[in-house]
């Protein structure tokens, strides 16, 4: 059984910089794509970026230029840079691991951004 475990979430100040982290255990196929998506309160969840293991990365308008994925094949971890941050990128940000067919999620972290 995979496990996603995130940390790193909390309240940060508009312009501020937060890390969230998202640690992958288990029977995990090393062919894969790892992402963190965000669910606002009211909104449906949403792509915010994802990086596949070989390094391609993806990200969201919304973020670009402010957010960075990166990740560890060796530890199965992925890591989300949030620099510059807005008010309205307070949300649950939830992590995920897919290797189609499976697909899993993290538990979520919260992040508020608020002065």
């Amino acid at each position: 059984q995979v496990q996603l475990v995130e940390s790193g979430g909390g309240l940060v100040q508009p312009g501020g910089s937060l890390r969230l982290s998202c640690a992958a255990s288990g029977s995990i196929f090393s062919r894969n794509v790892m992402g963190w998506y965000r669910q606002a309160p009211g909104k449906e969840r949403e792509l915010v970026a994802t990086i596949s293991s070989g390094g391609t990365t993806n990200y969201s308008d919304s973020v670009k230029g402010r957010f960075t994925i990166s990740r560890d094949n060796a530890k199965n971890t992925v890591y989300l840079q949030m620099n510059s941050l807005k008010p309205e990128d307070t949300a649950i940000y939830y992590c995920n691991l897919r290797y189609l067919p499976n697909d899993y999620w993290g538990q979520g972290t919260q992040v508020t951004v608020s002065s």
